[in-house]
């Protein structure tokens, strides 16, 4: 399948064509294949988003006890992991530089 290049922003789990469209942090290059792969891992990181929001009015339970932060860290890391596979050299550098993946 063909790649081509798309406009990415972790923060607002987006995923554009055109550089115009918003904001972005990253660029990548992929398949429409990889590109619905990576939606899928937003959506399940928006899903552990909820769930964590929802357990904050609870404190009796640490964070680092919480299934839904575990699962959002966890889902966040593979998400970095997928945009550096993807990504444009300045976007695998960006992401090294973060330490994110050890």
């Amino acid at each position: 399948m063909e790649k081509k290049k798309y406009y990415v922003s972790v923060q607002s789990r987006t995923i554009m064509q055109n550089q115009g469209d918003a904001a972005y942090e990253l660029e990548i290059e992929a398949t429409d294949e990889q590109v619905l792969q990576l939606q899928e891992l937003f959506e399940e990181e928006e899903d552990f988003d909820i769930d964590s929001f929802i357990r904050v009015h609870s404190p009796s339970v640490p964070y680092h006890h919480d299934e839904a932060n575990d699962g959002y860290d966890i889902v966040l890391t593979e998400i970095y992991r997928t945009l550096h596979h993807l990504g444009t050299e300045e976007t695998k550098q960006h992401i090294e530089s973060m330490q994110i993946l050890n």
